[in-house]
């Protein structure tokens, strides 16, 4: 299952649709900072899908998502806020995970 915008909306508490491209957009954001952070499926297929990756990367997409919409002005030259900790930690242990498993498909895991 991929993120999708009911679910950011929903943990958002977020009524209506008048944002909905822009949470869209955010969502996208997210999912591709996650993923060039962590590798691209090339190297593991199906990776983002496999048990015990699945919900820590779509947990780390719906976390960054809501980060870009709490923070919506971390992008501006008077405040800077840092991406939010749980995301950090659940990329770190997708790329530990991606690490193993590229392993694996190389042949060069035990």
């Amino acid at each position: 299952m991929a993120a999708d915008l009911e679910t950011l909306k929903s943990s958002l508490r977020i009524d209506g649709d008048d944002d909905d491209n822009l949470l869209k957009g955010y969502l996208s954001a997210a999912t591709n900072y996650i993923k060039q952070s962590i590798g691209d499926e090339n190297g593991v297929s199906d990776f983002y899908e496999m048990d015990g990756v699945s919900d820590l990367f779509e947990t780390a997409v719906y976390a960054l998502a809501g980060s870009y919409w709490y923070y919506r002005t971390s992008i501006t030259s008077n405040t800077v806020n840092p991406v939010d900790l749980v995301v950090d930690s659940i990329i770190g242990q997708l790329r530990g995970l991606y690490s193993q498993k590229h392993d694996e498909v190389d042949g060069n895991g035990n």
